[in-house]
């Protein structure tokens, strides 16, 4: 049995599998429609999400399974004191699969430790979500047509942002990639991260501006300003707006780059750049749905 906790779970060969596979679901839905039939996955979600939670349950629904589950702490046992522990080991009881979000780092691995199921990390804390990380990457190689050999801009709240963590640590197992930091320097990407990709002889760079470097872009990865991982609310409101993509700025981008982006968006992307064909934000969220479907039976398989 298997379960998800880090994007690096999975060998780049084992991922190579998993895209093969939501690629063939994305082409031929139909065929998968009955593949967890008699399955329930259990969605415990302990902060909110509206994105990852039902893409999970599309996900599971799509596939002829059922979902079960809680949205926010309040409405489990949690509320009562229940850990997290006592918690998988009666869902254990009630579905075949689990993915689980929570405000806690590390809660999803004690889960996984006790679990008689397989776990999927849904978001723990600011420390990681492989499965956005899986959707960053199913979508990049899709619309791109490989996973290596660009430049990718990460832009807006690296300090914070777990999506952009874990996609970096991600990336770098693929080749010829330069990495471009764009952020102010309150918000910029931890000093863990630049010592790891200089040990590794991976190339980087740290801007403020965002109109410094859209033109040498491949790739422009926007993240918004997290009001819930602040401190203080006068420092996120100084921050928030620090940059905003607009049509403006897109005139500076090569033809072909492709801006994605975790959502949800609150004001960083104009809603003018939505009608941009290199605006993939949305099918990014539909690659969600395909790359769960994939990783659900890859799991179940993996239990059985």
């Amino acid at each position: 049995m298997r379960h998800l906790m880090n994007p690096l779970d999975f060998s780049v060969e084992e991922l190579d599998k998993l895209f093969d596979l939501a690629e063939d679901i994305e082409a031929d839905p139909a065929k998968y429609a009955h593949a967890c039939t008699d399955r329930k996955l259990a969605t415990c979600f302990y902060e909110p999400s509206t994105r990852t939670r039902l893409s999970f349950e599309a996900a599971m629904l799509n596939l002829g399974g059922q979902v079960l589950g809680f949205s926010d702490a309040g409405s489990s046992s949690a509320s009562k004191g229940e850990s997290v522990s006592d918690t998988i080991r009666v869902i254990s009881c009630y579905a075949d699969i689990c993915a689980m979000r929570h405000p806690k780092e590390g809660a999803p691995m004690v889960a996984a430790e006790r679990s008689r199921i397989p776990v999927i990390n849904a978001g723990d804390g600011g420390h990681q979500h492989p499965t956005q990380t899986l959707t960053d990457l199913l979508t990049i190689r899709a619309l791109k047509g490989r996973l290596g050999n660009f430049t990718i801009g990460l832009c807006g709240d690296l300090k914070f942002g777990r999506t952009v963590h874990s996609l970096i640590n991600a990336l770098i197992r693929y080749t010829d990639i330069h990495f471009i930091f764009i952020s102010p320097p309150e918000l910029k990407v931890p000093d863990y991260i630049t010592d790891m990709l200089r040990e590794k002889g991976i190339t980087y760079e740290e801007v403020i501006r965002l109109e410094d470097s859209i033109s040498q872009l491949d790739l422009l990865y926007m993240t918004r300003v997290q009001r819930e991982r602040f401190f203080n609310e006068e420092d996120y409101v100084r921050l928030k707006d620090f940059y905003i993509l607009n049509k403006e700025k897109m005139k500076s981008a090569k033809p072909d780059m492709l801006v994605l982006h975790p959502l949800p968006r609150v004001n960083e992307i104009s809603v003018e750049v939505d009608d941009d064909p290199r605006a993939v934000y949305f099918k990014q969220a539909q690659y969600g749905v395909y790359v769960r479907m994939a990783l659900i039976l890859t799991l179940l398989n993996s239990a059985d």
